[in-house]
């Protein structure tokens, strides 16, 4: 009897192992796949060569003496100045709390281990015109303004116009960084991960990478893409725009092709079709949120890169308690990352089911 017993509870500990790796594999395995094992080959043709030579032989000269296409430029922030991580944050005209708010959070830091970090923000002009963006702009110096209306329809427009300022104002800068406002970013472990690159220093761009995305083909949609401008039924792959980060010598290739790419597309897409064409692949990392909220954890914030949709109080603690100097053993760590992912995991289960209940009872009350 006592080796029936025995041999009973080796069954049972041999289940619950096989249990605790079952609900890990669940739980983080589609992100390992994603960083680890879904790398495509890069290609190699004498395209890229010439892109290359062509993003070298750049002249901006005609841009950087010329400034009419910005009512704020900021055309001497850069000069003369070391730049490892140019942070190029997208805002709203009239955000200008949040811009506030990110100033005082994770937009204040300008260096992470003696590598300099320039947070600036990129604005279109808003509908009503106002003084408010030169007035904050004369106070803190950290404001791009492109003469185009800041809207949902072009941003597109938006980030080449932003991308161009990076090449021709800011050639210094080693990494160049694009973040929505709605996002909490984790400079510090962000540069600790750039500062352990062994590989794809120069050709790098980096984010939560989207897989086999479709264009939309209805014509009575916003986001339509007609088959002319984009015949392809998938898209490639793309880092989503909510936060990304490649390089500066990747930033000149893609602005050497900008002129071969529809701009019908959505700003990240435009930048995936770009990175095609200069034959680069998306780098994933599991550690971008892309547009999924993540819930708060001291110690899970503290790993993670982004989060999007955080509110003004959540980034304030949050910013607050990952800088106290507090450190999170490893215990905490991955209490805090199972955490953090099964609570995100549930927020977006409750998202899609209120909108599929939604959808419902607009299609019965039709």
């Amino acid at each position: 009897m006592q080796v029936t017993f025995c041999r009973l509870r080796t069954h049972q500990w041999c289940f619950v192992l096989f249990n605790v790796i079952l609900f890990h594999a669940l739980l983080f395995g589609a992100d390992f796949v994603e960083e680890y094992f879904l790398r495509a080959l890069p290609y190699v043709d004498m395209r890229v060569l010439e892109i290359k030579d062509k993003a070298r032989k750049l002249n901006m000269e005609p841009i950087r003496s010329n400034l009419a296409k910005y009512i704020l430029s900021q055309s001497e922030v850069c000069k003369g100045k070391d730049v490892f991580l140019l942070s190029l944050i997208f805002s709203s005209p009239g955000n200008g709390t949040r811009r506030d708010l990110i100033r005082k959070t994770w937009g204040n830091v300008t260096s992470v281990r003696g590598h300099p970090i320039l947070p600036l923000f990129a604005l279109g002009m808003p509908v009503l015109v106002t003084t408010q963006q030169e007035r904050e702009s004369q106070k803190n110096n950290d404001i791009i303004e492109g003469i185009f209306l800041d809207g949902a329809e072009n941003q597109t427009v938006k980030i080449v116009t932003m991308m161009q300022w990076a090449v021709t104002f800011c050639p210094n800068a080693l990494f160049i960084l694009k973040a929505n406002e709605e996002m909490f970013v984790n400079l510090p472990s962000l540069v600790d991960y750039l500062l352990n690159l062994k590989e794809h220093l120069e050709d790098f761009y980096v984010g939560r990478v989207i897989h086999q995305d479709t264009s939309n083909r209805d014509p009575n949609s916003q986001e339509f893409v007609p088959f002319s401008e984009y015949p392809e039924k998938y898209y490639p792959d793309y880092c989503s725009g909510e936060a990304f980060i490649m390089s500066q010598n990747v930033a000149r290739m893609m602005y050497a092709v900008f002129k071969e790419v529809p701009t019908t597309v959505s700003a990240d897409v435009f930048v995936g079709i770009c990175a095609k064409a200069i034959r680069l692949i998306p780098i994933h990392s599991s550690r971008f949120s892309g547009k999924s909220h993540i819930r708060y954890n001291r110690c899970c914030y503290k790993f993670i890169f982004t989060s999007s949709e955080t509110t003004d109080t959540e980034m304030s603690l949050a910013w607050k308690e990952i800088n106290n100097g507090k450190e999170c053993t490893l215990f905490e760590t991955y209490y805090g990352l199972i955490s953090c992912k099964i609570l995100t995991y549930l927020d977006s289960f409750k998202h899609s089911h209120m909108g599929t209940i939604k959808n419902n009872a607009m299609y019965f009350g039709d």
